[in-house]
């Protein structure tokens, strides 16, 4: 099943944490330590639909990960802003929806944008089948969000704890992209 497919047959805890993953993995861009959404994880833990805590938790972030004026940042900071400004308060199925198929997109714009061996330039990454072969950073990211995607549709509550592993690994791996890129432009 694509990626668009898998998006569109979740429910809202599956969609809230594939959002929250992608935001997730995306955390160095906005200087955030790997601890930051921890809170935002646990409200997604329980058997119930996420509910208020989700909204405090989400200010939580906001306001721990809000950076400077962003005029002078670059595309991949600006998007993964986007994605946790767009965060919705609720998890109801239509904002949450369009706010996790938005973060798949900007998560796979960013790793495109930060990845060396891809083309930034040529952006017209498609998430369905038969898709032009990405970069392969960007084809981590997408295996990533499928693995996610998967893992909550098909486990719930208890496929959070290989959804963090998921998101774990690709944090580190981003934060080494940002760094080397950090060093090159020194």
């Amino acid at each position: 099943m694509s990626l668009v497919e898998l998006i569109a047959r979740a429910d809202a805890r599956g969609l809230a944490g594939s959002g929250l993953a992608c935001l997730d993995r995306c955390v160095p861009l906005l200087d955030g330590d790997d601890e930051i959404l921890r809170p935002l994880w646990a409200t997604l833990a329980d058997d119930a639909p996420p509910g208020p805590g989700w909204a405090r938790e989400l200010e939580r972030a906001r306001g721990a990960l809000a950076g400077p004026d962003a005029s002078g940042e670059d595309e991949a900071v600006l998007l993964a802003r986007r994605m946790l400004a767009a965060a919705p308060a609720e998890c109801s199925d239509a904002g949450i929806r369009t706010w996790a198929d938005a973060c798949s997109v900007a998560s796979l714009r960013i790793h495109r944008l930060l990845d060396p061996a891809g083309d930034a330039a040529g952006e017209d990454l498609r998430r369905q089948d038969g898709a032009e072969s990405p970069s392969p950073l960007v084809a981590a990211e997408l295996r990533r969000q499928l693995t996610v995607l998967n893992a909550l549709t098909g486990h719930g509550p208890a496929g959070l704890r290989r959804v963090l592993e998921i998101s774990t690994e690709g944090r580190r791996v981003l934060r080494a992209v940002v760094s080397r890129r950090a060093r090159g432009r020194a």
